[in-house]
Order: C-alpha cells, then sequence, then structure tokens
C-alpha cells in the first residue's frame, strides 16, 4: 500500500463553507440509479490503485449531487440554522470546475440562491446571492507550490476525488481491498474499487468508488452501513466534462451592491488557519487504529456534564445563537454502565458518546466500542 502515503492525485479544495451552504430537494434520490455494468478489460485492486496514483487531469468541469441518509434521530430546530442537520441528510447539488491546482471554483445551488467559492491563484473569493456578500482571503505560500490550501476543516465531501482521497488514506492491514462490478456514471465506463473493514466493531460495511476508466478519477463514492444494500452516503457525478475550463470561470466579477469583506488571516502552506487548533491538540487523543478508531475529547464546559459539577460550568458564556444543549440532550438516550454514563448520539455510520464527567467519546463504531474506551 507504499502507493497511497504520497498520492499526487487531484485534490479538491473546498473549504467547510462550500459544505455547509446545501440545498432541500435538489436532485432526486433516484439520480443514482444503476446503469447497465459495461464490458470492461479486467484490472485487479492492485492496478486501480496505480491508476489512481499516476492520474493526471488538466481540466475538469461538472454536476455533483451529494445524498446522505444516515439515520440521525430528530434534531431539527435544536441547531440554529439547521446547517449541521441539512449537511448530514438529504440531497445537494452543485456545480465544480478545475482547472489546475490554482484555479477551481465550486457553486452550490439553493432553492433561495446561490453560493461560489472560487480559487483563482493566491485569492479566494466566497460569494452568496442571498444579501449579496462576499469575503475575500489571500493564500500563503502553499498556493504558489500547488498544494491544497483549504481542505484543513473537517467538513463533508464536496466531490468523489475528496471522499476517495479520505478513505484511501485509510487503508491498512484492517482493510480488505478488492475490485466490483463495472458500472458507468456520468455517461463513463467506470470500474469499482472496494475496501471492506475487517473490524467487527466498524459500523462501515463497504466503501465503494467508481473510477473512470480512461481518466482514472473517481466518478463516484459509496458508504454502505453493516446490515444494509443501500449507501448511507454517496457523492457523484451526474455530469463531467474533462475539457479544461474557460479561465473566465475563475474571475469574480462581484455583482452591483455587493459587500465585500477583507479577510486578513492568511492560510499557511499547512492549510490550515493560523488560529485552529493544531493537529496534536492535548485535549483530543485517538485510542485504537484502523476502522475501530474512537476519538476521545474533554470540553470546557461539557454538555454531557451533570448540573453543578465542575466541567458543567462553561469557560466563556454560550453564544447568543449556541444550540439549547439541554433541549439537545434531552433528545439523545441516557446510557449507563460499569464505564459511568452519559448520552448517547446512534446514527448507520457512527456514534457518539457524552459521559455526564465531561468527555466525548466517537467514532464509526459500535456503541459497546465506545464503551469499551470509555470504561479504560
Amino acid at each position: 500500500m507504499s502507493v497511497l502515503r504520497s498520492r499526487p492525485v487531484l485534490r479538491w479544495l473546498v473549504p467547510a463553507t462550500a459544505a455547509v451552504a446545501v440545498i432541500g430537494g435538489g436532485a432526486a434520490i433516484g439520480t443514482f440509479a444503476a446503469e447497465a455494468e459495461p464490458s470492461l478489460p479486467p484490472r485487479t485492486a492492485a492496478q486501480l490503485l496505480v491508476d489512481l496514483q499516476e492520474s493526471r487531469l488538466e481540466g475538469l468541469s461538472g454536476t455533483v449531487v451529494q445524498r446522505a441518509d444516515l439515520g440521525l434521530p430528530p434534531l431539527a430546530g435544536l441547531i440554529p440554522g439547521n446547517d449541521l442537520t441539512t449537511l448530514l441528510t438529504g440531497t445537494h447539488t452543485l456545480r465544480v470546475w478545475y482547472s489546475g491546482p490554482e484555479r477551481q471554483r465550486i457553486a452550490l445551488l439553493d432553492t433561495l440562491g446561490e453560493r461560489d467559492v472560487i480559487r483563482n491563484g493566491r485569492d479566494l473569493w466566497t460569494w452568496e446571492s442571498r444579501g449579496n456578500t462576499a469575503r475575500h482571503r489571500t493564500l500563503g505560500e502553499a498556493a504558489n507550490a500547488g498544494k491544497p490550501a483549504l481542505d484543513a476543516r473537517p467538513s463533508m465531501p464536496a466531490t468523489p476525488q475528496q471522499a476517495a482521497d479520505l478513505a484511501l488514506g485509510a487503508i491498512d492491514p484492517s482493510t480488505e481491498v478488492s475490485v466490483g462490478r463495472s458500472a458507468t456514471v456520468a455517461g463513463r465506463d467506470a470500474y469499482e474499487l472496494v475496501l471492506q473493514p475487517r473490524d467487527r466493531d466498524s459500523l462501515v460495511h463497504q466503501l465503494r468508488i467508481a473510477i473512470d476508466a480512461k481518466q482514472h478519477v473517481p466518478l463516484r463514492f459509496e458508504v454502505l452501513a453493516k446490515g444494509s444494500d443501500q449507501p448511507a452516503f454517496e457523492v457523484a457525478f451526474t455530469q463531467v466534462d474533462y475539457r479544461q475550463p474557460d479561465a473566465d470561470q475563475f474571475t469574480f466579477n462581484p455583482p452591483p451592491g455587493v459587500t465585500v469583506t477583507e479577510e486578513n488571516g492568511k492560510l499557511p502552506a499547512a492549510g490550515r488557519p493560523e488560529h485552529a487548533q493544531p493537529a496534536g491538540d492535548p485535549q483530543v487523543r485517538a485510542e485504537g487504529s484502523g476502522w475501530a478508531t474512537v476519538l476521545v475529547a474533554r470540553l470546557d464546559g461539557a454538555a454531557g456534564a451533570k448540573p453543578g459539577s465542575p466541567a458543567s460550568k462553561p469557560a466563556v458564556p454560550p453564544a447568543a445563537d449556541a444550540p439549547d444543549m439541554s433541549k439537545l440532550l434531552g433528545g439523545l438516550t441516557a446510557v449507563s454502565g460499569d464505564w459511568g454514563s452519559g448520552r448517547l448520539l446512534t446514527s448507520k455510520l457512527f456514534s457518539v458518546l457524552l459521559t455526564d464527567d465531561g468527555r466525548v467519546l466517537a467514532g464509526a463504531v459500535t456503541p459497546e466500542r465506545l464503551y469499551q474506551v470509555a470504561r479504560g
């Protein structure tokens, strides 16, 4: 698997704002319905991995649809703006343009407007039609080096390539890699690479990556939960064009009356905002490895703490638009054991445990795995 250690495959530079501005009722759920299986020359999993390693792309444009059905409990109305719950459910549509590492654009189509993110050299623009507002930021040296500058903050993958990069980076001996059935995606013949966790504690059954048979670019990414034959999360091209887009696509032309905000903070070479927490934050640690990894954190003013306990006293007052944590926690299942007590959030693909002593444990694992880590 050394081929994955330093993959120079195309990476999409999509800031977190692109994943938050989503729509309800975009493309139909049936968008990803399977077409007739094409006849392709046999290729092994190792050959497909090499194809991804060696792929080069000068340009691309297309339409991408993302669909999530994670089986989350009803949290709508508890989180202002409903950004989190919208992001993790429903169907979302966007347009993308790519013309090398220094020129990308993504446009999210909303029923009430549009949000564009444009990368042109060291200039990054974000524009929202609702309110006609724009933000401008100058990127750091990573922009000149052709490195990703905006993929540091966690977000839902916005393209099949972004999702595939995350999945392939997780390959280790705990993963079985095989070739699935060929497929037709966005009118293109594609091979299917299948990643299957060997760990019984994982909630993930399979990851399926459809790879363009000629261009070797991921066209579709699916995550299937255990016990289900339908994707809990999928992102796929519904239309793709490999011609290099016109340069005008990456030029931001402010609409009349737009309000522009200049952001002073530059993004350093690692692609992480200078004020962001480092990856080695001592308050966050990983327990276990591979698919059974659990992230453990202790929060200041932990939401799960009992009233009156030291952990329940926030270090800073909550923001005016902060969610009502008492209502949020009240909607979660109360659990207890020899590890302690707390509240549990479960979905098809991940579990989150908030303990009464102020810990948060999360992973794509069963609740029993969280209890095991909490006990230790």
